[in-house]
């Protein structure tokens, strides 16, 4: 399909309602829940006699032991019923939590005030699974890391308005309590009206029998997860998110008043500041990916989780004390430019980490259990939140600090990433494909409209540089089974990204026929499993430019499989470092320019019939152009 801005989704109804829907959820969550972590930071001798630190972590622990204790019976009714009566069900059950919320706001009652909080997660665990198994349904999948990235862009803003109005409310005299009583319900009522206008969302499988035992359920559910390794690590990298994210956010209302001695406005400030990171990069995802699912933005928002979670440690470690400081006086500080600015680089970078791997596991899931893998999900997310509340209490009880928590936590992140890497090398593989179109080559695509979105199809090409299969990875939106020369197959580093992207590598007849056999085998079983398949006919790496006459083995692959031939021509890599332009390739560094510009047109498929060689080539010819 064409591909169109992310934003044009909020016009249209398949989209917008679902999306205010769960802007208004969010908004109203934070209103209260920043209305309470800030009644129990500075008026905890109201409420309780327990330590402030501790009744912050037992709230949160509170909030997301729903997830974990429900979430296996939500995925199943998520499964079992229509989507969009769903949502409409679950904001009626928010707005009975939001006038539980109230009676407990009014009366200073904590065991009210909790009872809502943990009834507030209930109602989240069971929107969960419906929020993210409905996109699928109502979005094409060229659109799915778009509309990924506009939810957790508008989530974020949600509790970025939501904290800011609750933490503002909530500080006003005599009526401040009341208005955000009363605001809590009225977001919950809007929540319900704006429901109403959600298309239906056919039930992906209306003859379950739901099981209501949580404990086996809850096995069952993982179990099934993991029958696919990629979509199961992705979960564990999604819960460690939560992980992260709930250690450093946790500890934001002590942070400011104990480390940084700041008033309560100080807290909203770096909330919000956080949340405008996420957001960032939540957007930014649509770009940097190319309106695909391109998971190699994952380990790039890794790397930054780290290094700007290891400054934050540095710019709160040397903070020295001083009297109580207002938020003006606060933000005009240069001193504490560097903590605002770390913290929303580790939003950006979160956003960067999280869009991705929630969209690949929306895309990879099977429709018919992906409510119940978002569940599965959901519990291991709950699993890690409550992990993390736990650790932080008893880390605090060991005698640590909130600035050395957060080193703690920001060296966890690298150790964490490092093995889910060292799993799953596709992740890894990805980055590399992507960091070399946005640092060494800015690429223009065009026709990639052509591409088959399912099924097999074979994909021929000119052959100009040691990097044209990793420039049509970056570019294509499904995975490509590459056929290579084996010895490119086995060059250094690039034999990585080969492998784990599972290229075929191809011999000679006369080098070796036994590889060559095996290579035509293994591409009949790829095209038979439904997958791409991309050759370069000519058989070698072109030494003038221009390319050579294409070789038979095309026919003898549409022989064996008549599938669709796409042809597509790179453009602009002849005389780049990685070409072959008057002399060896890899052997003239001044040849890596910055951003140098190359382009990759895609033409109409033609039928196996009509793929012969010498109209393949003729065909890739005309779409390169006089552009080399």
């Amino acid at each position: 399909m064409t591909e169109r801005s992310q934003f044009r989704l909020l016009a249209e109804r398949r989209f917008g309602p679902f999306f205010g829907v769960q802007f208004l959820g969010a908004m109203n969550d934070n209103v209260f829940k920043q209305a309470l972590v800030i009644l129990l930071a500075y008026q905890t001798a109201s409420f309780t006699t327990l330590a402030s630190d501790t009744l912050q972590n037992l709230a949160q622990a509170l909030f997301v032991l729903p997830f974990f204790l429900f979430s296996a019976t939500a995925g199943q009714i998520a499964d079992k019923f229509e989507k969009s009566r769903l949502i409409t069900v679950t904001v009626a059950i928010e707005l009975g939590c939001m006038a539980l919320g109230a009676v407990g706001l009014l009366t200073q009652n904590l065991s009210l005030l909790l009872a809502a909080l943990f009834l507030g997660g209930v109602q989240s665990t069971l929107f969960g699974p419906v929020k993210y198994a409905i996109l699928p349904q109502h979005l094409q999948p060229a659109e799915i890391v778009g509309g990924n990235g506009l939810v957790e862009m508008g989530t974020s803003i949600a509790i970025l308005l939501g904290m800011i109005y609750g933490g503002w409310m909530v500080t006003q005299p005599g009526w401040g309590v009341a208005g955000v009583a009363v605001s809590a319900m009225a977001f919950s009522a809007a929540g319900i009206a704006l429901s109403r206008l959600i298309p239906e969302a056919p039930a992906a499988d209306p003859g379950l029998r739901i099981n209501w035992n949580p404990v086996s359920e809850t096995w069952r559910n993982l179990k099934f997860a993991r029958r696919n390794r990629t979509v199961f690590l992705s979960i564990l990298g999604i819960s460690w998110f939560w992980f992260y994210g709930s250690m450093f956010v946790t500890q934001f209302p002590n942070l400011s008043k104990n480390i940084l001695q700041a008033d309560e406005h100080v807290v909203t400030l770096l909330l919000v500041v956080f949340s405008i990171g996420i957001g960032a990069g939540s957007l930014l995802c649509e770009r940097l990916s190319g309106h695909k699912v391109e998971i190699g933005l994952v380990p790039f928002g890794s790397i930054g989780l780290t290094l700007f979670g290891i400054d934050l440690w540095h710019a709160t470690a040397a903070h020295l004390p001083h009297g109580p400081v207002a938020l003006g006086a606060f933000a005009r500080d240069p001193g504490h430019w560097r903590l605002l600015a770390d913290l929303a680089l580790i939003g950006l970078f979160g956003g960067f980490y999280i869009v991705p791997l929630y969209a690949l596991v929306q895309t990879r899931s099977e429709p018919s259990h992906r409510s119940r893998i978002i569940a599965g999900n959901n519990i291991l997310n709950a699993i890690f939140m409550v992990a993390a509340a736990a650790l932080a209490i008893g880390l605090f009880q060991l005698g640590l600090t909130i600035p050395q928590l957060i080193l703690a936590t920001a060296l966890l992140n690298a150790a964490v990433a490092v093995y889910i890497y060292t799993l799953v090398p596709e992740f890894l593989m990805r980055f590399i494909v992507w960091l070399l179109i946005h640092s060494v080559y800015r690429l223009r695509k065009t026709g990639l409209e052509n591409i088959p979105e399912e099924g097999p199809a074979l994909i021929v090409c000119n052959h100009v540089s040691f990097v044209d299969a990793l420039v049509i990875a970056a570019a294509c939106r499904r995975p490509i089974r590459f056929v290579m020369d084996h010895q490119i197959f086995r060059l250094p580093l690039l034999s990585f990204v080969f492998r784990t992207g599972k290229a075929i590598p191809i011999a000679s007849a006369k080098q070796d026929p036994a590889m060559m056999e095996r290579a035509f085998d293994e591409v009949s079983r790829a095209l038979r499993a439904g997958d791409l398949v991309a050759i370069f006919p000519e058989g070698r790496i072109t030494g003038t430019g221009e390319p050579s006459a294409f070789r038979p083995g095309i026919t003898r692959i549409l022989e064996r499989d008549a599938v669709p031939v796409v042809p597509m021509a790179l453009q602009g890599l002849w005389g780049s470092f990685f070409s072959r332009k008057d002399g060896a390739a890899l052997s003239r560094p001044w040849r890596l320019r910055p951003f140098a510009r190359i382009g990759l047109r895609v033409g109409e498929p033609l039928a196996a019939t009509a793929a012969r060689p010498e109209v393949l080539q003729a065909s890739v010819l005309a779409l390169r152009g006089s552009w080399r």
